[in-house]
């Protein structure tokens, strides 16, 4: 692994040992910016070594990929519905809908990152149709909507929303092919029409994820429902098996995020 990589790890690691040190010691509620799948992983591989006490994590919506970590040294909250997450939720949407650009979660992420924001304090992004949900750090909110006003060639408007407000349905592209067997690098290749050998190393490299669990094994055999995640490639649901085609083989269903 890149020495660079290992001491990002490393610094990462220590800011979790220090918010769950401070918030116990401070019975008080801490919180990380936003964690992608991999930094979630490398907080579940260091949970044992921090202090005793309550984590939680949120995206700003159920199905939020990637997620602010709290750190609850407050004895007096039960569960995660007693606290207030940093988390706001901005509506981006063009002036002109008529002569909008077709905007991608790449578009939405560059503009916001131009502006001089840093990608850790930015959370999911949700495209509906010519519109898009950003979820962020509330306190650049007042800043990406004064600032967010042009996305390529595309004026826009952006607005805070209560996060209740919004509703989540994903758009999912039924895929369906046959497999020898339920390995993971055998449905990677149906759900992004590549080769098992050339999707393999994506699950050694360590960006293949299984219900926020990091996979390295291209012989995981997956079960229904089961999340599957590969970061700069997209994310799926694996339906299950339907049957056993005449050649012997299964044919199998997912169900792609677009």
């Amino acid at each position: 692994m890149d020495n660079t990589i290992v001491k990002q790890e490393q610094l990462l690691q220590r800011r979790f040992k220090d918010l769950a040190h401070k918030a116990d010691q401070r019975q008080c509620i801490l919180f990380t910016d936003f964690l992608n799948l991999h930094e979630q992983n490398l907080f579940l591989r260091t949970k044992n070594e921090l202090q005793r006490i309550k984590y939680f994590s949120h995206g700003g919506y159920k199905d939020a990929e990637r997620k602010v970590l709290c750190f609850c040294g407050d004895n007096s909250i039960e569960d995660e519905s007693y606290i207030s997450y940093p988390i706001s939720c901005i509506h981006i949407k063009p002036l002109n809908p008529k002569f909008s650009d077709k905007l991608s979660h790449r578009d939405i992420l560059g503009a916001v990152l131009n502006l001089g924001i840093d990608r850790s304090k930015i959370g999911d992004i949700i495209l509906d149709k010519n519109e898009s949900y950003l979820f962020c750090s509330d306190s650049i909110d007042s800043f990406i909507i004064s600032e967010l006003t042009r996305i390529k060639h595309t004026v826009v408007s952006a607005s805070l929303i209560d996060s209740q407000d919004f509703t989540y349905k994903p758009n999912l592209k039924p895929i369906s092919g046959t497999v020898t067997s339920i390995r993971l690098d055998s449905i990677l290749s149906i759900a992004f029409k590549g080769s098992r050998s050339s999707l393999s190393g994506l699950i050694a490299g360590g960006k293949v994820f299984v219900n926020g669990k990091n996979i390295l094994s291209n012989s995981y055999t997956l079960k229904e429902n089961d999340v599957v995640s590969v970061r700069g490639h997209g994310k799926f649901i694996f339906v299950g098996e339907n049957k056993l085609t005449k050649k012997g083989r299964l044919s199998v269903k997912i169900l792609l995020y677009q």
